[in-house]
């Protein structure tokens, strides 16, 4: 059998902990990006549009269609004050109609992707609410509607296939399963290994459903899993190639990596972190490798690497990197930040275009770290 590549650990509540089922050869099937989000059709009901909103009605009406940007709906309680926000982005206005319940007031259709920030699904007014003031991004008043409806557009969800494990050597309580021709396999967890057999990531959990007697060698199977988790996103795979042979011990391989491997690259690096190792002492200087931050993902990776070493993490995001200066991650304040080739980051920072929410840009990273009382040294 070549080199295992996967493990697969039992998952069943009553069964003894990292239980091994099978060592696997490969895997199919198993990455899986989430689809872009998808654009709907809504109809803001009983609407008296203002401002931005009633020109893009009118350019709707003579050209068809007219894009509006993002839309907020201010939820509102029964004394019509703010209960929550919920947000359409990208919204493009396609017409409109009397409203059947007012006829002073306007049905308006509108197409718009719903925002991955949004509080939940679905907006929900509370009993005796008005409806829902709305905005433009800027908080400016666009009018207010009493009701958003979602039409549905009667396209089939996606189905994924189901995940293929291969090679596979069963062991323990899957082996004497298939010995016995039971049916209910039982529930699984798929883990990634590097080259010495030690974990790099958990992949995905679910159910394993069939198998057929494997191709790749006598008394091996391939197994099907029906995942109930989130498949590892396709960079997950250049990523672990990457940390095959454990932790990083070179620096800088994070660079290698697109946007969307910097960010599993960080979910690794999190992963591994050691979390009972003391704090460096305070007073201590570390060395910001700038010359491949083009992106916030990227210097997220550079600091993580600057304060732990290759591989480490000290925060995936502002919030986290906040949590991090408190200690107990591998710093201790107050220390010094040497930041070479900053003009990378200064140059490329906070310009990607973003319909929600716009990156971070160089000056606003370099605040919160002297805020913070870093001392920071641009190189």
């Amino acid at each position: 059998m070549r080199r295992p590549k996967y493990a697969l650990v039992a998952y069943d509540v009553d069964a003894e902990d990292d239980e091994i089922w099978a060592l696997c050869a490969d895997a199919e099937n198993l990455f899986g990006d989430p689809p872009p989000p998808a654009r709907g059709t809504y109809e803001l009901i009983g609407c008296a549009p203002e401002g931005e909103l009633n020109k893009a009605l009118t350019r709707a009406r003579a050209d068809g269609s007219a894009p509006l940007g993002s839309l907020v709906l201010e939820i509102l309680d029964k004394e019509g004050e703010r209960v929550e926000e919920w947000f359409l982005e990208d919204v493009r206005v396609l017409g409109d109609r009397p409203c059947a319940r007012d006829l002073s007031l306007r049905d308006i259709t509108v197409e718009a992707r719903e925002s991955p920030h949004n509080p939940y699904d679905y907006p929900q007014c509370p009993p005796l609410s008005p409806g829902y003031r709305l905005l433009g991004p800027e908080d400016e008043p666009w009018g207010a509607c009493r009701d958003l409806a979602y039409v549905q557009d009667g396209r089939p969800d996606l189905v994924e296939p189901s995940v293929r494990l291969l090679g596979c050597a069963p062991r323990g309580a899957l082996r004497t399963a298939l010995d016995t021709g039971e049916e209910d396999l039982g529930h699984a967890k798929l883990i990634r290994l590097d080259t010495s057999g030690c974990t790099v990531q958990s992949a995905v959990e679910g159910e394993l459903v069939a198998w057929i007697p494997s191709a790749r060698g006598r008394g091996l199977v391939d197994l099907t899993l029906e995942p109930w988790s989130e498949r590892p996103p396709t960079a997950a795979e250049q990523v672990w190639e990457l940390w095959d042979d454990g932790r990083p011990a070179a620096p800088g391989l994070w660079a290698q990596c697109g946007v969307e491997g910097r960010r599993h690259w960080l979910s690794m690096a999190l992963d591994h972190h050691e979390a009972d190792k003391p704090d460096a002492e305070p007073g201590g200087t570390y060395h910001l490798e700038g010359r491949h931050i083009t992106d916030d993902q990227g210097f997220f990776c550079a600091i993580g690497e600057a304060v732990n070493g290759p591989g480490g993490y000290f925060g995936w995001g502002i919030d986290a990197l906040t949590d991090c200066l408190r200690g107990r991650w591998g710093a201790a304040r107050p220390f010094t930040l040497v930041w070479h080739d900053a003009e990378v980051a200064r140059t490329c920072l906070g310009l990607v275009p973003r319909t929600d929410r716009r990156p971070w840009t160089f000056e606003e990273l370099l605040e919160v770290l002297v805020d913070k009382g870093i001392d920071v040294r641009l190189v």
